[in-house]
């Protein structure tokens, strides 16, 4: 089923791409280029192309502001800053899978080399602390501290994916673990972000990290669904790339875990050496059904879709006690949570 885009993602066109683009202004020019396409404003040489990617996390930092009973404007400078980060990491992350394509198109190192992606990557990132710095009445010290501790969790995620790919025993606890740090935590400071800088009770900040946590596992859980059996039309990627790459995504692991047969037929694919053929993919792809792993996971992003939505009921309450709006936004942040999560494979 496709989902229909929530409406707050037009707010973010309107109000939160022009922020970027005039941050971009701030780096030299050829880093500029590099990081304009990461974003989806232009090709490689520079010609415009349109908007940049769905904006679901800047949109996040909007809905928050609003939650601690702002307007959508005080939270700019957190929407802002959590597009930043999240395409510093897809940057850096696209460098170290080898990735070649994102968006139906090269990836950035893919187009402009390994040096340049990486540079626009630590740009975007020290862009985003400019940004929170410089906006005016907002909590820049409870702000930098919410982005910096989800950047370090980000980090502490995607180096132990990258120490995944050299190791065979890896848990289920582990995989979850590390997509907590690479995925969820940015996505609960997207969600929290703005409040924070609007200066929102403690309460109201604790709620919003709680649905964005949950939300950020089960985006991942089934961004993991369709690095497998996603359509390339829609993932923007190869057919069974994860599997292609030999990602221990957590489908994998678990399937890896059962006792059986089709386990250990897994386990022989992914320990072979050289490139798996299309008839290997293929056949992987079924073992991990076979072992119930794709049934499980799908059934662990409804728990979690199911876990978010409850914490944002509970902070209704909470969220009236404190003089926030919560109640007002509740709508637009269930949309986004469905949105976030629905599947199309």
């Amino acid at each position: 089923m496709t989902m229909m885009l929530p409406s707050i993602l037009t707010q973010v066109d309107e109000l939160v791409q022009p922020e970027i683009r005039a941050a971009l202004e701030r780096i030299d020019e050829r880093t500029r280029l590099v990081a304009g396409y990461q974003l989806g404003y232009w090709d490689a040489t520079g010609a415009p192309t349109g908007r940049g990617g769905k904006g679901l996390r800047p949109a996040l930092a909007l809905l928050s502001a609003r939650a601690a009973g702002q307007p959508v404007e005080r939270g700019l400078p957190a929407a802002v800053a959590v597009e930043l980060v999240h395409n510093f990491s897809l940057l850096h992350d696209d460098v170290i899978d080898g990735d070649l394509e994102r968006r139906h198109r090269p990836t950035a190192w893919a187009a402009f080399g390994v040096g340049p992606a990486i540079l626009a990557g630590d740009a975007l990132l020290g862009l985003a602390d400019e940004v929170l710095c410089a906006a005016p009445d907002v909590d820049v010290n409870r702000g930098l501290s919410t982005l910096h501790t989800a950047v370090r969790r980000l980090i502490a995620g995607q180096a132990a994916d990258v120490e995944f790919e050299n190791r065979a025993d890896v848990t289920l606890d582990e995989c979850l673990a590390m997509a907590r740090d690479k995925t969820a935590a940015l996505l609960a400071c997207s969600a929290t972000l703005g409040a924070v800088v609007c200066g929102a009770p403690p309460a109201v900040v604790d709620g919003l990290d709680r649905y964005g946590e949950r939300l950020g596992l089960a985006f991942q859980l089934v961004d993991d669904l369709l690095g497998i059996w996603g359509e390339p039309a829609v993932t923007g990627k190869p057919v069974l790339s994860d599997l292609r790459a030999r990602k221990k995504s957590v489908p994998v692991v678990r399937a890896l875990g059962v006792d059986g047969p089709a386990a250990t037929r897994l386990a022989e694919l992914y320990a072979s050496p050289g490139d798996l053929s299309a008839a290997d993919l293929a056949l992987a792809a079924n073992l991990i059904e076979e072992t119930g792993a794709r049934d499980w996971t799908e059934k662990q992003a409804d728990r979690l879709l199911t876990e978010a939505l409850a914490e944002l009921d509970q902070l209704g309450e909470v969220g009236s006690a404190a003089g926030a709006d919560v109640p007002g936004v509740h709508a637009d942040l269930v949309a986004i949570a469905h949105f976030m999560t629905g599947r199309d494979y």
